[in-house]
């Protein structure tokens, strides 16, 4: 494995976004607490399953400074902080849901799993192998699938477990990010990743089809970040074309758009053929660019494209040198960067993009409950 792919080892993206309209079905009729949350995708919602793989236990989050903002102590979430779905669980009322390789006991799952991992695909293995590529970890969306089917038979009586699944929130990804990044690292062009596109839409089509075949009555499903303004790939492709206005390369920006209208139209096709459930589209891409755009806005500092922790270099981002390896540093306050290692998102930034969630679409979310629920989180 080359230098590009070990580092990308680290990635496993999926910041839960803001929320954009309904896709279809049932929308905002919810008066009521929900039981808990359930959530598959990869980094950006892993909360410590990464830990418990040979693959990735020993990766970056497993060591300071990750954790450094809250939890005082790396616990596999990668940022220094609370990921956004921590944010969603504090501000339902419910725990955060527990690493499903972490979980001892049936207890442990009744309020809520997690089974992201870090570095994730939405594809499996077969697919990349008949295209001579190598996924980066040994853990896909169908994976992530099965474990949830081990789940249901824990969660008591189909009485229970019937309320379980119609009072919870799934976050179905993001995921995907690694799967382009898995061709890339393969020396896959733009263009040809294009073609992954519909493949990926359908793992997606697959899981969200598997939680409301078990009673799911309200899925979140995050689009794709725009990823031409990620450091680590604004840091490798320095040559690509960059939007004069944004910094950003628009290439990659394309490909995620491209990802993100076909996602949003199988959401569509979903709401309509499930109408007792609220199936939800989260523009993650949107707020992720309205950051970057704004950064003084929010609060964040004026150069929204550099990491906080790194080994210098462009965008403070080195691939050698990746947040918590000797010589690198972090910053001395994240809360002003959007970036947290070049490759995911400050507590900062989960934070925002939270309150952005609850504020865009509450009612179909949680209806009477968003001003408690803001409170609960510290959204202005």
């Amino acid at each position: 494995m080359g230098p590009f792919s070990r580092f990308l080892v680290a990635l496993a993206v999926a910041l839960l976004p803001i929320v954009g309209a309904a896709a279809g079905g049932r929308t905002g009729d919810r008066g009521t607490r929900y039981a808990g949350v359930f959530s598959f995708g990869d980094s950006l919602t892993d909360t410590g399953n990464s830990l418990r793989l040979a693959a990735t236990r020993a990766g970056p989050s497993s060591r300071p400074p990750y954790g450094e903002t809250f939890f005082r102590r790396p616990t596999g979430r990668a940022s220094d902080g609370r990921l956004v779905v921590d944010f969603i669980a504090e501000a339902l009322g419910v725990p955060h849901p527990t690493p499903y390789l972490a979980g001892k006991s049936a207890e442990d799952f009744r309020r809520g799993v997690n089974f992201a991992v870090g570095g994730a695909t939405a594809l499996g293995p077969d697919f990349f192998k008949s295209r001579g590529l190598e996924p980066f970890v040994p853990v896909s969306f169908a994976n992530q699938a099965t474990w949830f089917k081990n789940v249901l038979p824990l969660l008591g009586s189909v009485h229970n477990r019937t309320r379980i699944m119609a009072t919870s929130l799934f976050i179905v990804g993001e995921i995907g990010v690694n799967d382009y990044l898995v061709a890339f690292a393969g020396n896959t062009t733009v263009e040809e990743a294009r073609a992954f596109v519909p493949h990926i839409v359908g793992a997606v089509r697959s899981v969200v089809t598997e939680v409301i075949a078990a009673g799911a009555r309200t899925v979140l499903v995050p689009g794709m970040i725009p990823l031409g303004c990620e450091p680590q790939l604004l840091a490798l492709y320095q040559s690509g074309d960059h939007d004069p206005s944004s910094g950003c390369i628009k290439p990659l920006n394309e490909l995620a758009e491209l990802h993100n209208r076909a996602l949003n139209g199988m959401l569509r096709e979903l709401g309509r053929a499930h109408p007792g459930t609220a199936i939800l589209y989260a523009d993650l891409y949107g707020a992720v660019a309205d950051l970057i755009a704004s950064p003084r806005k929010y609060g964040f500092r004026d150069e929204p494209l550099a990491a906080c922790c790194g080994g210098s270099g462009a965008y403070n981002f080195n691939m050698t040198a990746f947040c918590g390896a000797a010589g690198t540093a972090a910053c001395a306050d994240p809360s002003k960067y959007v970036s947290w290692d070049g490759v995911h998102f400050t507590e900062a930034a989960n934070r925002h993009t939270t309150c952005a969630t609850l504020k865009t679409n509450s009612p179909a979310l949680l209806n009477s409950w968003t001003a408690e629920a803001r409170r609960r989180i510290g959204c202005a």
